[in-house]
Formats: structure tokens, sequence, C-alpha cells
């Protein structure tokens, strides 16, 4: 069974099903019914034409509940009309689905999730693993984010903006259970980008190549963190990387900037270094500059506070550090980092111990843990 291929299929069949008169929630059921089905019949029978097979039997199964439900004169006229079994038209709707499930009435959490299952084509199950809830949990926020967009015209306009910050909320959920999110995302986005020509999508594939490609450095043999300075670079993505700059490059030339493809130049700029010490960390910080004139957003500047301390030093570091609100999250980590940089290891030790306390993540209150613990032990052997 070619879990890849139902996947692809699953944003034309739906569409298919909508452009025909199906209410959306109702056709994302019987879409996920002909799923299931062609996970059970393909084995043994597979179709020759996989799309009109879906087609064929998810329509049939919104016929079905429309039927046992007793519709209404509307749907009893759609029902005596019911399309004979035929080759799927060769039209892609994946990028209404994308701007549907994007929908700005939909919370983020509930965008992701209906993303994963209208147009990822993961069941509830799949995704309720991923996000570490009970199945039950995750039913419950997909059939509330259905009933809200139930009533949403199928060819109105969406943002994209809105799409492309939950395909990154989508990437930043990275592995767990048996779906890997972030590959899923690359996925999806390499959908959207054949969808539709914007700079901002080929922006955030690159972005997402980019970051993807030193998954495999990222953690130690015995589960750790492993900092970007510290990994090991013949373990990166070489034709992940080489995918993600010549992506970039393409969308830069559009000369149509934006926050995707700044996140992206500097993940390149990483990449390109064959050392950590090599890093051009004078042009990263530019790139920040640009990131944050885009943005505004008071995590670039913390990040750009690093950038800093590599670029003129770790005291100039804190100087930029020192202009920002210390209840964002991950300021205690950095600025344990500049400490340390800047030779104070007593108040990095500490400020890595309270940093670990604040981490949410299980990896990166250990990575600290440790750093702390590090330090400590260098004082008191000192």
């Amino acid at each position: 069974m070619n879990d890849v291929l139902l996947r692809s299929l699953t944003p034309s069949v739906l569409g298919i099903l909508v452009r025909r008169g199906a209410d959306f929630a109702a056709a994302e059921d019987a879409v996920q019914d002909a799923l299931l089905e062609a996970v059970r019949v393909w084995p043994d029978n597979p179709p020759r034409d996989p799309k009109g097979w879906l087609v064929t039997v998810a329509w049939r199964r919104f016929l079905d509940a429309t039927r046992a439900e007793a519709a209404r004169t509307r749907r009893e006229q759609l029902l005596e009309e019911e399309p004979v079994r035929e080759s799927a038209p060769a039209v892609d709707d994946t990028l209404q689905l994308y701007f549907l499930c994007a929908h700005p009435s939909l919370t983020s959490s509930s965008a992701v999730a209906l993303t994963l299952r209208a147009v990822g084509g993961l069941t509830t199950r799949q995704i309720a693993q991923a996000y570490l809830v009970p199945e039950s949990t995750m039913a419950q926020r997909i059939s509330r984010a259905k009933r809200t967009v139930s009533g949403v015209r199928f060819d109105q306009p969406g943002d994209v903006a809105t799409v492309l910050r939950v395909l990154y909320l989508v990437f930043n959920e990275g592995y767990s259970g048996d779906v890997d999110l972030a590959a899923e995302a690359i996925r999806l986005t390499r959908q959207l980008a054949a969808a539709i020509d914007h700079p901002e999508v080929a922006g955030l594939l690159a972005l997402m190549l980019l970051h993807h490609a030193r998954r495999a450095a990222r953690i130690s043999p015995d589960g750790n963190l492993v900092p970007l300075a510290e990994q090991d670079r013949s373990r990166w993505d070489i034709e992940a990387i080489s995918e993600g700059i010549t992506t970039l490059y393409a969308a830069l030339a559009r000369d149509r900037l934006g926050e995707y493809q700044a996140q992206a130049a500097i993940a390149a700029l990483h990449a390109d270094a064959l050392t950590a010490e090599e890093t051009d960390w004078v042009q990263i910080v530019e790139w920040y500059d640009e990131l944050e004139q885009l943005t505004d957003s008071p995590v670039v500047r913390l990040n750009r506070a690093v950038a800093v301390g590599e670029a003129d030093g770790a005291r100039a570091g804190l100087a930029a550090l020192a202009t920002l609100d210390n209840s964002l999250p991950r300021y205690t980590a950095v600025a344990a980092y500049l400490h340390e940089r800047d030779g104070d290891l007593t108040t990095a030790a500490h400020l890595y111990g309270e940093a670990a306390h604040k981490a949410t993540n299980l990896a990166e209150r250990d990575h600290l843990t440790l750093q702390a613990s590090r330090l400590n032990s260098r004082r008191s052997a000192d």
C-alpha cells in the first residue's frame, strides 16, 4: 500500500466532491472512508485509476450518508443526479483546500489539524499520536474545525500568509508518533509551491529543506540535543542543502523579500560554512536586521542578539539582549550562553539552571541541565 500516493490524492478527491455540491464536513468524512476502503482493497486489487476509484467510492459514501439522514429536498435532487463511474478530471483543488483549512476563524491548532487531515490525508489517530493527545480530543478538534468552515465558499480567495503560517507550525512540530510532521510539512509545501507561484512559498520550502538537512546531526547517540556549533557537519544532507539554496536564490531573484526568505538566507549561511568557526556572522546579523524590519518580532531580536554576540563579541550580544523583555521564551538560555562566552561561568551556570526549569521541551531541558552541570564541574575543578 502506497501511503504517499493516497495522501497526495486526498486534496483533489476532496475538492471534486465539494465542487459537486457536497458540504465540506460531509465530503471530508466520505473521503476518509474511501481512504480506509483503499487500504483494505488495494493490496489485493489495485485500481487502474486510483484517483477515479477514490472519487467514486467517496461520492457513494457521501450519498449513502445523505440518504441515511433523510436529506432535504435540495439534496434529494442531488441524489437523482448521481454521476456514473468516470475517470476523475485533472483539476487540482489543493490550493483552495489550503486556504479553507487556514481560515482566519480557526485557531492555529485547529487549522494545523484540519490541514493534516484534509490536505495531508492523515487519519485522526495519526494526528493525535503526532500531537501526543487522545484520539477523542483530536477528533473533537477536527470536528469543530470542519463545522466552522462548512459554510465557507470553496472558491473564496485565501490568505497566503495564513497558509504559510500553518505549514510553518506543522514543520515546527517535528517528529513524534508514527508520522514525521517535518517531512509531511515539506511534502505539503512542495504541493503548494507547485500550485502557486509565490516567492514566500519558495522561501518557506527553502527554509524547511535547510533546517531538515541538519536533522541527523541534531541528536547524539544517547539522545541529547547537539548545538549547531557542535554538530557533525558530515552528517548534514548535502542534497537537501543544495535544493534549499537553489530554491532560495530563485525566490530572492524575484526581489519581493519576505520573512521566510530572510530566515532561509540565515539558514543558508549556516549550511554554507564548512565549520562553525567559518560561519559568516556579520552577514547573518545583516539578515536579522532585514528580518526585524519585516516582522518587528521580539523573538527575531532575541536571535539577533546571539548573532551579534558571535559577530562582535559577547559584550555586544549582552548589550543587545539587555534591550529586550526578559520574559521572552529562551531569553534566559541566551543570556546563559552569552555570559559563558564572556567568561562569567558562575552567572552562566545559574542561568542555565534557571532556563532548564523554564523549558517546556524535555530534550531542551535536559540539554540546559547538562550545560549547568558542565559549568559547575569546571568551577569546582578550578
